[in-house]
């Protein structure tokens, strides 16, 4: 378990690759020094363009979770398995991000081919080094672009990151009185006793979701140990009340006993939440500032493969 008392770790370097695809060959070489023996954390981002116009559902995230599947599927049966079997969710998607028009279907907007999208996806599982290959190689090697029900996305650019949880540990660390602006981009749904859901970026569930999923990923030294406590009092919230917004999204379909299909829905905010600190140790601020860092591969809250709780962060002193 990582001690906030006594550990100090030194800041490791992001590798980052951008990659257009008329300048790969016949297969995307992982990142340099990439192992995996080492607990990778892992983010890819793509813009796309529509080839021409067409309609996606308003909570896009769960189409664009299927055609993923779906490459993955055509790559390797048992990594599609992986995605849906895996206790961590183990792939978090952005959904589409970018500017839409109307459509003439209920419930669906239009993307534009005038337009670009950016998708962003992040794996933090320690098996996940053959899911991010697999999505490298199908989607920008293999036709180069996304198929939805109704149309098709080109690849334009896309960009891949890696890093471990010691370096972030590292670059939190070399940090003076950081203040953490965090942009929740889509519906973040954290449900946080049974089925109530938090509808407001507060500290605690924030940072408690995050908190789980690197327990869950980090090697067991880098394990840490946050109370409820130690957030309540060391960080405070201050959200933009320009931004602030709420959503019931379409996270999942499934099959009733009469095979009826019924939708799933979750409710989450999204929009843009300042976090600083007041009177806190430098190991809590430390642990804190890695966490919102580390969000920005592993997504908020729940169903984050689906759409949901992708944030960006900026860190200032």
């Amino acid at each position: 378990m990582f001690d906030f008392c006594s550990t100090k770790l030194k800041s490791s370097h992001l590798s980052k690759t951008l990659i257009t695809p008329s300048l790969v060959g016949d297969s995307v070489p992982m990142i340099e020094g990439d192992t995996q023996s080492v607990n990778k954390l892992r983010r890819i981002a793509l813009v796309l363009r529509p080839t021409e116009r067409f309609s996606v559902p308003i909570s896009d995230g769960y189409s664009v979770y299927s055609a993923l599947l779906s490459v993955l599927n055509e790559v390797d049966e048992s990594v599609s398995e992986h995605v849906h079997d895996s206790q961590l969710g183990s792939l978090h998607s952005s959904g589409l991000l970018g500017r839409f028009g109307g459509s003439d279907r209920s419930y669906h907007k239009g993307v534009l081919p005038t337009e670009t999208y950016r998708l962003s996806l992040g794996v933090v599982d320690p098996a996940d080094a053959e899911i991010f290959q697999a999505l490298v190689n199908a989607v920008v090697l293999e036709g180069d672009a996304l198929e939805l029900t109704n149309g098709r996305l080109q690849v334009e650019s896309f960009e891949s990151e890696n890093v471990t949880h010691e370096g972030l540990l590292g670059d939190a660390d070399g940090l003076e009185d950081p203040s953490l602006r965090v942009r929740f981009e889509t519906a973040t749904c954290i449900e946080e006793a049974g089925s109530v859901t938090t509808m407001f970026p507060h500290r605690v569930p924030v940072f408690r979701s995050l908190l789980g999923k690197w327990n869950r990923s980090a090697p067991e030294e880098l394990k840490m140990d946050l109370s409820r406590e130690q957030l309540e009092s060391s960080v405070i919230e201050k959200p933009d009340p320009e931004a602030y917004d709420t959503h019931s999204v379409l996270v999942n379909r499934v099959r009733n006993e009469d095979g009826e299909t019924r939708n799933l829905f979750r409710q989450g905010f999204s929009g843009e939440c300042t976090y600083e600190f007041k009177d806190a140790s430098a190991s809590v601020a430390n642990a804190v500032t890695a966490l919102a860092l580390f969000g920005a591969y592993s997504g908020v809250g729940s169903a984050v493969a689906r759409g949901c709780g992708s944030v960006e962060v900026e860190i200032t002193e």
